[in-house]
């Protein structure tokens, strides 16, 4: 079924995949970004992490969070469009350093929602995506989140720092499972990283040894803030 011809999201060709291989060349280039919070490097050092450190061991980003991406991520996300999960997840898997991060991973974990966004929303976007990366390895119950946090869509770093403090922990049953391991830690957009930073802190704190935060998209004009 994934292999039937399509209109690809970006430029419409039919028939296609639904991101045809012209647009990906084109849109989807590897660009050198920071180890540790994936944020595009325009210094020889990342900025970002001098004044806010990672608590990633690494990070890993297919692709900035800008046209057409941003499109893209709203339709697979807000408009009820799974089926871009597929192809969005072929793209994280051939970006730089992916490949080897899956490989090397024992547990992979999705960013989860609260239970209101999940009953908006009908899915989890951030499960969708890992359960193509490496499904195997994906167990969506290893990482839980408290309450319903407010929106964070434009909220500057320190309002977002707030609103995930403490939102998320690792189920009792689960701990054993991610005790001295290294985790690969999913989701779709990444944008001060407040909320994956907060979540690696706590599966740190539950023993895991290496966190890779693996995004499809990460929000580049954060790095002219700080």
């Amino acid at each position: 079924m994934l292999k039937l011809p399509s209109v690809c999201h970006i430029c419409h060709r039919w028939p296609s995949q639904p991101l045809c291989a012209p647009c990906v060349e084109r849109f989807a280039q590897p660009t050198l970004r920071c180890p540790t919070c994936a944020l595009t490097l325009t210094h020889a050092s990342c900025r970002n992490c001098a004044q806010h450190p990672s608590p990633l061991d690494a990070c890993v980003a297919a692709v900035s969070y800008t046209f057409p991406w941003a499109g893209c991520i709203a339709r697979f996300k807000f408009q009820a469009d799974p089926s871009l999960a597929y192809a969005l997840a072929h793209l994280m898997r051939h970006a730089p350093w992916v490949e080897p991060a899956l490989d090397e991973a024992t547990l992979v974990v999705p960013m989860p929602l609260s239970h209101s966004r999940l009953r908006e929303r009908g899915f989890n976007q951030a499960l969708e995506l890992a359960r193509h990366l490496a499904t195997h390895k994906t167990n969506a119950h290893t990482l839980l989140r408290r309450g319903d946090s407010a929106h964070q869509v434009g909220a500057p770093r320190h309002e977002r720092l707030e609103h995930v403090r403490d939102a998320f922990w690792v189920s009792p049953d689960r701990v054993s499972a991610v005790r001295s391991q290294r985790v690969v830690l999913v989701d779709d957009v990444m944008t001060t990283g407040a909320s994956m930073y907060e979540a690696a802190r706590v599966l740190k704190v539950a023993g895991a040894v290496h966190i890779t935060g693996l995004v499809l998209a990460r929000t580049e004009e954060r790095e002219a803030h700080h």
